[in-house]
């Protein structure tokens, strides 16, 4: 795994946030509360968890034009993505009928952004229910586990974790896989970006992926523990 930093309370107005870093990928995740709920969930008493993405233009080696009229594909596919990871590890039916919007700033991209947006966004959303534990609104934090993503590649034969760009463009199979603290999987996309790949490679991969998952929810843990969330 490329060398990880998170630093908490980064957003002063937000309920929670966190910049994580995964080498050269920055990820800026800050959580939003409001009280108000989709349509669908009105009245029932249960609350949301929505995510939003997006990439500066000079996140990348050339400028990206903003997606301001219309989100293309990809990020809408990495948006419901990240909504629901976090959802997979929440108790809605506890959170009232709250939204916590949970946005995904790429401030760098040098490989794995959604993965490092899942792993940075759970812990902004797990600050944002800590301060509405200290408000008062909840006896407890409602998440049930943690929830990270990481990116695992064959390239040239061997199976490697946690790619960045240059790996990642010459990788013949990617896999992001995300997972709960409890042991469970909540999405594993994996496809063949040269050649086909066998079911004993992707058991390979999933080992290499569990091991730099477990260090992810280490760092997540240790985060927590001792988070500036001002």
């Amino acid at each position: 795994m490329r060398p990880l930093t998170i630093e908490t309370g980064v957003q002063v107005h937000a309920e929670g946030s966190a910049m994580i870093a995964l080498g050269l990928t920055r990820v800026l995740c800050a959580v939003s509360v409001e009280e108000r709920v989709p349509p669908f969930l009105r009245g029932s008493g249960a609350g949301w968890i929505t995510a939003e993405y997006g990439m500066l233009p000079r996140s990348t080696n050339t400028r990206s034009p903003r997606e301001t009229s219309r989100i293309g594909g990809r990020t809408h596919e990495i948006q419901r993505l990240i909504g629901r990871s976090l959802r997979a590890v929440a108790n809605l039916d506890l959170l009232g009928e709250r939204t916590f919007t949970v946005d995904c700033d790429v401030i760098q991209a040098d490989g794995g952004t959604r993965t490092a947006a899942i792993t940075g966004g759970y812990i902004a959303l797990a600050l944002a229910m800590q301060r509405l534990v200290a408000d008062g609104l909840y006896a407890a934090v409602p998440l049930t586990d943690a929830v990270a993503a990481t990116s695992v590649g064959l390239v040239d034969g061997e199976v490697r974790l946690d790619l960045a760009y240059e790996e990642d463009s010459q990788a013949d199979v990617d896999f992001n896989i995300v997972k709960t603290s409890a042991g469970v999987y909540v999405e594993i996309q994996g496809t063949a970006e040269g050649q086909a790949f066998s079911r004993d490679a992707m058991n390979a991969i999933l080992d290499v992926a569990d091991a730099g998952l477990d260090t992810l929810f280490q760092a997540q843990l240790d985060t927590l523990a001792t988070a500036d969330n001002a």
